[in-house]
């Protein structure tokens, strides 16, 4: 009996003493020697720096160029009466998209017309005062009060003259009118730049008015990338930045851009930070409200590096096998951080020229569970 208590006293002083082995114990490196089928398999690298530069991604959507984008409307209030451009049409500037009835255009005209003809009366009446002046039949008094009187009605001309042109008219409309003398009441509702009509709110016989957008026009040959980084990254991001953008609808078309925009107030709703990237969109594939993920990435700096091929990975812990002999190798536990490329930078674990398995760990690691397993 007392040898049995004594060999469970010493039982568990030894369990006890396991558990408060130091961390170093612990993790001993383990080893394995490589076989000569294993040496062809693979590959031993001396690990040195390589320039690393961290990147933030961020949830992004496409947007609309909003200084390439025209919302249209008519010049003069009217009823709509001829439809000429729909929804995707591409229209160039100056093309007439719709035409519309306008009393308030053809009054407009009429009050021109009317100036016209005071102005030419008035100055009949000028030209005439003066040959009687010159025939010292009227005063000095009388020519000067008929030229003030041709003053005020050349006024009225240029008001109604500006008017027309408020109202959409171009110098060669007017100049038809003063010479047809007829009225035209019809307004076309013109394109102001080249691009596709992406919206349309008309509808034949409909009454619009000069605050009415009856069109938006936009030029999709560029788009915008907009993302908000959060206020604690806002350091990350700089107008003139080189970013990328990962599109999900357009696999394997990453592009490249620059920021030219970062918001100068954080969002306090959010505690975001907007910005903007833009992107040539030459043949329309990038859509206004696709999905996208803009990678922001930091100043590069010098950093220890094992390529991806090098890592080997168990338990959620990284490792990779470091060479301590000819065909000998320890599994070494190390630190990572994310990968960039190819590459992973070493945090902790590894020192530079230290020689490592850069491809054909896997087998190596089979290798030594073999060795475990016997």
């Amino acid at each position: 009996m007392t040898v049995f208590r004594i060999t469970r006293l010493a039982a568990v002083l030894v369990g006890i003493s396991l558990l408060n082995l130091p961390d170093a114990v612990a993790e001993t490196p383990r080893t394995v020697d490589a076989t000569p089928a294993l040496s062809g398999l693979i590959k031993i690298q001396a690990i040195g720096q390589a320039e690393v530069r961290d990147s933030l991604r961020l949830p992004a959507r496409v947007e609309l160029d909003q200084k390439r984008v025209a919302r249209i409307g008519a010049t003069v209030s009217g009823r709509l009466t001829d439809i000429r451009a729909f929804l995707g049409q591409p229209v160039r500037k100056g093309d007439v998209l719709a035409m519309l009835n306008s009393t308030e255009l053809g009054m407009a005209q009429s009050d021109y017309l009317k100036a016209c003809s005071q102005v030419n009366l008035r100055r009949l009446a000028v030209q005439r005062a003066r040959r009687l002046l010159e025939s010292d039949v009227i005063a000095a008094a009388e020519l000067q009060e008929r030229e003030g009187v041709l003053n005020e009605a050349e006024v009225d001309m240029h008001a109604a003259e500006d008017r027309l042109r408020v109202l959409g008219m171009s110098e060669g409309d007017l100049k038809r009118l003063a010479r047809e003398r007829t009225l035209r009441s019809y307004s076309p509702v013109t394109a102001s730049i080249d691009g596709v009509v992406i919206e349309r709110n008309v509808n034949l016989g409909q009454v619009t008015q000069p605050s009415d957008a009856l069109y938006t026009v936009a030029d999709l040959s560029h788009v915008w990338l907009v993302a908000e980084v959060p206020e604690q990254q806002a350091q990350w991001a700089h107008t003139g930045d080189e970013a990328e953008a990962e599109i999900p609808a357009l696999p394997g078309q990453n592009v490249r851009g620059k920021l030219i925009y970062v918001a100068d107030i954080v969002d306090p709703e959010t505690r975001t930070v907007t910005v903007r990237m833009d992107i040539p969109n030459p043949v329309r594939s990038l859509k206004p409200q696709m999905l996208a993920t803009l990678l922001i990435q930091k100043q590069g700096a010098q950093t220890l590096v094992v390529p991806d091929g090098a890592v080997v990975r168990e338990e959620d812990k990284d490792y990779v096998f470091v060479e301590i002999a000819p065909q000998k190798f320890a599994l070494r536990a190390v630190r990572l951080g994310e990968a960039e490329g190819s590459q992973r930078p070493v945090l902790d674990g590894l020192k530079a020229g230290e020689r490592v398995v850069v491809a054909g760990a896997f087998h190596l690691n089979n290798e030594r569970l073999r060795k475990e397993l016997e």
